[in-house]
Order: C-alpha cells, then sequence, then structure tokens
C-alpha cells in the first residue's frame, strides 16, 4: 500500500512525513492467558486468529441486492485444516447476522460473540491434523466495523459503500489492510494463514464486478442479476482479497508474458463508467512496469493483473491481481508501488504484522527502480528518503506499536536497507538476491529474523551486516550510495 496505506499510501506518506503522532499503546491483549492462548498470538493484534487453524480455501458468495448500500447476503464455506486438535473452531467475524452454520454439510452449534469479534462453532468431533472438513456459514445484513488503525474514526475498514449521488451510481469494495476482512467474511484474518479462494458477486442488472483471481463464464439469472466467477489460484492473505462492485468500463489488453515460465499475464482494469483521461493515463504503462520489475523479481506470481479504481479518497492498496486504486491515487508513482506488492505483500507475505517493514519496504524500492528505468537518479531518490527520516525521526524496523505499521519508517528506511544491500554487494548478486527471495519465499510467509538468514547464505555476511544495520539501529545509518552503472 503507499505510504500508509498505499500503504503508502504513498502520497499519504507526505502526510506522515512532516507530522510526528505520538506513539499508541498496544492494543488491549486478550482478556485471559486461556484466551490468549486460543489466538495466534500477533504482538499487534493479539485477538486475531486462532492458533492451529489452516484455512486452505475460501468459497465465497456474495449477492449484492442494492449497489451503494452496505447491506450483503453471503454464504461461505471454508475448507479446514489443523496443526493441532482443536474441539472448537473461532473464526474472526465483525459481520452480519449468521443464519445457519454446517460442518461437513450438517448443522453445526455456533455462537457468535462481537465483543471479541469470533464466530465459534463445534464439530461433532475435534478437528486433528491429517484431516480436512469443510465449514459453510450462512449471513446476512450489515457487516461489522473496524477503525483503520492510522485515520481512525475517519476511515473504517473492509466493506465499502458509495451511496449513488448525481449521475453516479451505487458502489462497493473492500479496503482491509491491516485487519477488515472479518468485517463481511468469517476468516482467519490473519497474513500467516494464507489461503486460495473462489469468489462469486452477484449484482443487478446494469452493474458488474471483480474480484481478485482470473474471471470466469458470467451467468445470468432472474431479472437480469448477473453473477461474475473469480478463482484466486494461488494463496494470498486474506487481507489482500479485493472486490468491486460499480457500473465499470472493463478495458482489457493483450497478456504480458512475464508469469512463471514465461507464460502470459492477462491484463484487464476496471474503470467506473465516465472516469476521466487523466485518471486512465495513469495506467497506460502496466505493462512497462510488469516488465521493468520483473526483470529485477522474476516472475510475476500471479495469473492477472489490473486495477479496480474507485471514487474515494482514500489510500491505495494491493489487492491480489487487481489493485484499488482511488481517482486522486491515480498517479504513476502508485501504480509501480501497488504492481511490486503483487510479489512482497501478497505472494511472499509478512508472518506477522511486526515485519510490515518487508512489504513496503519492497514496495517503496519498487518505484526508484521504476525511476531508474526510465532514465531518473535513483541515487537522488534515495537522498531524498534519508533526508525525511532525518527531518521526521525514525525507529528499527521490526514494529512494535500499532502506529508504526505504515510509517515513515515502515517505507523509507525499510527501502533504504534494499539500497544499502545493494550498495554492499553490487548491482548483479543484488539482482540474484531479489529473485532467489521472491522464488524460495513464493506463496508463503517470512518474518525478519528469517529475512536476516536468507540473505545471509544468499548475500554473505556483508549483504546481512548491510541490512542488520538499518533493521535493528535505534539511530539513522549513513546514506548507503549506490554508483551508477
Amino acid at each position: 500500500m503507499p505510504n500508509r496505506r498505499q500503504k503508502v499510501r504513498p502520497l499519504f506518506l507526505l502526510w506522515a512525513m512532516l507530522s510526528t503522532a505520538p506513539a499508541q499503546p498496544l492494543p488491549t491483549p486478550p482478556a485471559s492467558a486461556a484466551e490468549a492462548a486460543r489466538t495466534l498470538g500477533d504482538p499487534l493484534f493479539p485477538g486475531l486468529g486462532q492458533l492451529g487453524l489452516d484455512v486452505r480455501h475460501y468459497d465465497l458468495s456474495l449477492t449484492v441486492e442494492r449497489p451503494g448500500t452496505p447491506g450483503l447476503r453471503g454464504a461461505v464455506t471454508l475448507t479446514l485444516a489443523a496443526t493441532r486438535p482443536l474441539a472448537e473452531l473461532r473464526l474472526d467475524f465483525l459481520g452480519p447476522a449468521v443464519s445457519a452454520v454446517r460442518w461437513n454439510g450438517q448443522p453445526a452449534p455456533f455462537r457468535v460473540d462481537r465483543t471479541a469479534g469470533k464466530l465459534s462453532v463445534t464439530p461433532p468431533a475435534p478437528l486433528r491434523p491429517g484431516q480436512t472438513a469443510r465449514l459453510t456459514v450462512e449471513y446476512r445484513g450489515l457487516p461489522g466495523e473496524v477503525l483503520d488503525p492510522d485515520f481512525g474514526v475517519a476511515v473504517r475498514l473492509g466493506w465499502q459503500s458509495v451511496p449513488a449521488a448525481g449521475d453516479r451510481a451505487g458502489a462497493n469494495f473492500t479496503l482491509s489492510e491491516p485487519n477488515g476482512t472479518h468485517t463481511f467474511l468469517p476468516s482467519n484474518d490473519h497474513p500467516s494463514d494464507k489461503a486460495t479462494f473462489t469468489t462469486r458477486l452477484t449484482v443487478p442488472a446494469g452493474f458488474a464486478a471483480a474480484a481478485s483471481g482470473v474471471e470466469g463464464p458470467v451467468v445470468t439469472g432472474a431479472n437480469g442479476a448477473r453473477t461474475f466467477v473469480f478463482t484466486q489460484a494461488q494463496p494470498i492473505p486474506t487481507y489482500a482479497l479485493g472486490l468491486f462492485v460499480d457500473r465499470f468500463e472493463r478495458v482489457t489488453a493483450p497478456g504480458v508474458p512475464v508469469g512463471k515460465g514465461g507464460a502470459a499475464v492477462l491484463r484487464r482494469d476496471y474503470f467506473p463508467v465516465g472516469t476521466p483521461p487523466n485518471v486512465r493515463a495513469a495506467y497506460a504503462r502496466t505493462d512497462e512496469m510488469l516488465r521493468v520489475l520483473s526483470g529485477w523479481f522474476g516472475p510475476y506470481p500471479f495469473g492477472a493483473y489490473g486495477v479496480g479504481v474507485v471514487t474515494p479518497r482514500l489510500p491505495a492498496l494491493e489487492t491480489a491481481t487487481l489493485s484499488t486504486m482511488p481517482l486522486s491515487m491515480s498517479t504513476e508513482r502508485t501504480a509501480v508501488h501497488e504492481i511490486a506488492h503483487q510479489w512482497f505483500g501478497n505472494d511472499v507475505t509478512p508472518a506477522r504484522w511486526a515485519d510490515v517493514w518487508l512489504s513496503e519496504g519492497f514496495a517503496a524500492y519498487a518505484e526508484l527502480l521504476w525511476t531508474e528505468s526510465q532514465g531518473g537518479d535513483g541515487q537522488a531518490y534515495a537522498a531524498r528518503w534519508h533526508a525525511n527520516l532525518s527531518r521526521a525521526g525514525t525507529r528499527p524496523l521490526v514494529a512494535t506499536q500499532v502506529s508504526q505499521l505504515f510509517d515513515l519508517s515502515a517505507y523509507q528506511r525499510g527501502a533504504l536497507a534494499l539500497h544499502a544491500l545493494r550498495a554492499a554487494v553490487g548491482d548483479t548478486a543484488f539482482r540474484a538476491f531479489l529473485r532467489a527471495y521472491a522464488a524460495r519465499f513464493s506463496g508463503g510467509t517470512i518474518d525478519t529474523a528469517a529475512f536476516l538468514a536468507f540473505a545471509r547464505a544468499q548475500a554473505g555476511p556483508a549483504g546481512e551486516a548491510a541490512l542488520r544495520e538499518w533493521v535493528e539501529a535505534e539511530e539513522l545509518p549513513p546514506l548507503p550510495v549506490v554508483v551508477a552503472r
């Protein structure tokens, strides 16, 4: 996301650079040791997830009867596994009222605790390692609310509603990072538990829908309602599920041969009817961006890429295969930042929120690499980051407070850590490192300690030392210098 939340929320980064909000305390931990033992124990979001639960797949059907209003009707079947015996399943959920729950097709007892944000289900027998099960949840009504940790009451995460106004039709979309998916989807809502998705979105006549993944056949039903089906075959974190409903113009382009094995990456963008030309122009060079970044990072990890343009003034977000791009954030810089997140964030995912710099730092550094590919001065770009941090202050890269998740250090200090590695080992070895890293951890998760260990193995002690200084030092290290070649 760009700086905060364009994750960097790129140009929101400017706001972060120029303000030094006081640090906020950690979220209140679970109420008891027994409760804590049942969650994933994330240090920044201690109530999220269930220890031992592995959601393999979400088969989600959502019906939006009145686009632009918050109400929805949903049914999801989760394919579940476990790494320890689970006598009770505890999904993160703040969404609409639950009407039915089935375990392997049979009704199962459940309870909803909206204070804890949990949907608890008791199966007929514990789910044990080596077994799989299918849990179906049906629900209808209004989504729950989670406030954005950066913007507070100004931004609510998860399912978004854009009321109709004038000639503009109503619209809906998702904006969930870090913890908003469970406002509308029962889930293990933590980046350590990635899953594949099949999504069916049913919308009224005249509207279109899009979601993360590759589009399948469109089915027309009663009164002209249409169901759009998307398959996300590679595992992604729950926050990266993108959903869009609007009166869209779908613009396609020839596939770009940058996928694994030289496969063509399907290209499609979704623009609300009436999107001005200057907004569309920000995405005119997407194919070139994919080629440049794949040259550094290796094959593009998914089967499709494009953008879903939305109208509210919100941060951009790297929703998988279809980045969420507000009109106000539609710039070339933001576009390349969100494309980079397809590799780093969506495919290679931080194992916990404290390590989000591993997502944001890489995406910010992609801006520098793109600048260089266009004949710009990458070292000057890095120098501006260093000057920003010198003015605003900085911190070690592993976040210890929610307020640090998408601050200037996560983006620009994270990017400078990579610049330091490049300066230490040279361009050839740096490119080899990036490609090896993306390939080794594709589809999985990683934390900072594992990243440093990989750096030592791949780039040697000098490479690890260069990174470690930027990861751990309390003070801002000197500006690394990469000599232009």
